[in-house]
């Protein structure tokens, strides 16, 4: 049996650069620590705002080790509002 990590992480904002924004593409602050960040490159990735929409995404690349930031792509665009919200992070 395999085990799976699971990891919480806080939205800071969208993926900017360039002067244009990457609404697909947002940083995750990784609530964990430095060690285990580059492990979860390829993980899920999971938001659901307060009127119970669920987002899926999945971690693609880290931004920070230091500061345990990533870099996640989801299938649909976060809203604005999911900026400061808690995110579920499973490895398997």
């Amino acid at each position: 049996m395999g085990s799976s990590l699971k990891v919480f992480g806080i939205i800071k904002g969208f993926r900017r650069g360039g002067g244009r924004q990457y609404n697909d593409h947002v940083l995750v602050q990784l609530l964990a620590d430095a060690k285990t960040v580059g492990s979860l490159v390829g993980a899920k990735i999971r938001v659901v705002d307060k009127y119970g929409n669920a987002y899926v995404g999945r971690i693609v690349k880290i931004h920070s080790f230091r500061n345990s930031v990533a870099i996640a792509k989801f299938n649909r665009n976060l809203p604005g509002q999911a900026i400061g919200v808690l995110a579920e992070v499973v490895k398997k």
